[in-house]
């Protein structure tokens, strides 16, 4: 263990990771996975001048990159269910029926509203943007409308399920760190997440009257992908019950990987018996993706129709999963080494009321999204530290636990090189920087619960009694601690 690096060191590591990664993304090549390397490299340098030995950082690189294997396990099964799915007839059948029944003026908000539904069913905003999110983004292209706009309407809805559903693994995560209820915790977040909803609906109607082209081109695109999935697939209404056999193994809690794997053999069998693709075949569309015949039919400028059917596949997630372990190398050091706790604390003594406690608490856990990639970091680390200030002011566990959600959950989406934007971008094959100004559920909810912090509303206090019990606990605990260390 090395000693405690001094604030100023701290600083030009975080100016200097923020400011590179902007100048990358937005001046450079446009990605994030050097500059997380290189500022790997300098947080490294500078615990080692402060006496940290380089087994700790490594160990502490390796547990972050562990953290976030589940997520790379994860992403590399949907890449091989899309490309399946895509392959099999599933996706296509789904846009062709799809673009049947949806009405081109209400589109994101039924693109918002069936994401939310999934998700808050199976608790899981990537299954949900890997699957449904993936047939909106072709009914949006198949439509005329921009699939950026329709990214954003996915993810908040997506977003939106997964925060709000009991089965979702964030949505358990900040209760237990806040010292919450699970459903006092969801109930209270229905206060903020009600008109931040309200909001972004509205904004997706107005944006969807205006976003579609006129009548008789947007027929002409849509006749366009039907008639070159008809010649391409073998298109049939059941072809749609792989997808309702994925969310009925979710609802009843089979573990994502196997289920989303059980999707893949639904996949490869609709492949060689629906479409009567070649069993030479499947492992080249399950690595490098499905390559469809149909990309000499433009859609539009942008657009054809390849685009919407082909691609996925293991090989398209490589570049997801390795901005993954790039952001979570650096996230392990900044841990490890004990800097990320000192900015915490730093931010923690400007709180001196409600209000600037909460509003402390949603900045710190979005400055840790954006330091160190990783939403589960930034709803523990955030809550380990503020926990204490909240129940000294006698607001409940509940609070707290909002705070995190509506912070935390739903602005890591919105963040390039986090594991959950990238997951986006893999999944919706649009930019972070492209969808993140439409996914207005993401950014609306955390201004909504500041606003909610200094005006008091719904910010429940413990009685004294609580308070009371809350102290001889806090007690007990200290002294059950001190007997451990003095064993």
């Amino acid at each position: 263990m090395g000693k405690k690096i001094p604030m100023w060191q701290i600083l030009i590591c975080v100016v200097f990771t923020l400011g590179i990664i902007m100048y990358s993304i937005f001046l450079s090549y446009g990605e994030a996975h050097m500059p997380l390397i290189l500022s790997s490299a300098l947080v490294c340098i500078v615990a080692a001048l402060n006496g940290w030995k380089w087994n700790v950082m490594e160990k502490g690189m390796i547990a972050g990159i562990n953290r976030s294997m589940q997520a790379n396990l994860i992403l590399l099964t949907v890449g091989m269910l899309v490309s399946t799915w895509k392959a099999g007839g599933i996706i296509p059948s789904m846009i062709y029926y799809g673009l049947n029944i949806i009405n081109p003026s209400i589109f994101l908000v039924t693109a918002c509203l069936l994401c939310s539904i999934v998700s808050l069913v199976i608790g899981s905003s990537y299954t949900t943007a890997g699957t449904i999110g993936v047939a909106m983004i072709g009914i949006s292209i198949g439509l005329g409308i921009d699939p950026a706009m329709t990214a954003g309407a996915v993810v908040s809805g997506s977003y939106f399920g997964d925060k709000m559903s009991p089965m979702s693994d964030t949505t358990n995560l900040a209760p237990g760190v806040a010292g919450s209820n699970i459903f006092d915790h969801i109930r209270h977040m229905v206060y903020t997440v009600t008109p931040s909803y309200i909001i972004a609906l509205v904004v997706f109607f107005i944006l969807g009257r205006g976003a579609a082209p006129s009548g008789e081109i947007q027929m002409e695109m849509k006749d366009v992908l039907q008639e070159a999935i008809r010649n391409e697939f073998v298109v049939s209404p059941l072809l749609i019950l792989p997808v309702i056999l994925l969310l009925v193994a979710v609802i009843l809690k089979v573990p994502a990987i196997p289920a989303m794997f059980f999707s893949v053999i639904m996949g490869l069998f609709c492949m060689g018996v629906v479409q009567h693709i070649s069993f030479g075949d499947f492992f080249s569309i399950m690595h490098y993706g499905y390559e469809s015949i149909s990309a000499d039919i433009p859609l539009s400028d942008d657009y054809s129709v390849a685009d919407v059917v082909g691609g996925g596949g293991f090989d398209g997630m490589l570049w997801t999963v390795s901005i993954v372990l790039c952001s979570m190398s650096f996230a392990g050091v900044l841990e490890v080494t004990g800097m990320l706790g000192q900015l915490v604390e730093a931010i923690l003594k400007v709180a001196k009321t409600n209000g600037l406690l909460v509003l402390a608490t949603i900045c710190t856990c979005i400055f840790v999204n954006l330091l160190t990639a990783d939403q589960y970091l930034a709803i523990i680390l955030p809550g380990r530290m503020y926990r204490q200030a909240f129940e000294d002011r006698k607001l409940k566990a509940k609070n707290l636990s909002r705070c995190l959600e509506d912070s935390a959950t739903l602005t890591s989406p919105l963040i390039p090189w986090n594991v959950c934007g990238a997951t986006m971008t893999g999944f919706l094959g649009q930019p972070t920087a492209a969808y993140a100004k439409y996914a207005v559920l993401n950014y609306v909810n955390p201004i909504v619960s500041i606003i909610y912090g200094f005006t008091g509303f719904t910010m429940e206090k413990m009685t004294d009694e609580e308070y009371e019990k809350l102290i001889e606990m806090r007690e007990a605990e200290a002294e059950a601690m001190k007997k451990e260390l003095e064993a």
